[in-house]
């Protein structure tokens, strides 16, 4: 019997306003079975810190978040915080 578990990111998505969310798969396998598999999704926002996640997702962040991005999704932040303060 030989068990072995695979995570892999099978899904990524790009808002409007450059939040990247990203699926992970985890596979279970017995003796070339699938035994279960989960998901596990996670959103990133323009400039957050990326320690931690996976490289392909890194490289997509880097491409996608450009100074526009971070800026714009700043001032919607900045924008929806003043309205709730308002």
């Amino acid at each position: 019997m030989s068990l072995s578990k695979t995570t892999t990111v099978d899904q990524i998505t790009i808002s409007e306003n450059g939040t990247v969310f990203y699926r992970e798969s985890t596979l279970i396998m017995e003796d070339g079975n699938q035994i279960n598999q989960s998901f596990h999704r996670t959103s990133l926002y323009p400039a957050q810190d990326l320690t931690g996640i996976p490289a392909n997702v890194v490289a997509i962040c880097n491409t996608v978040w450009t100074p526009q991005v971070i800026a714009a999704y700043q001032a919607q932040v900045a924008e929806a915080e003043a309205a709730r303060n308002a």
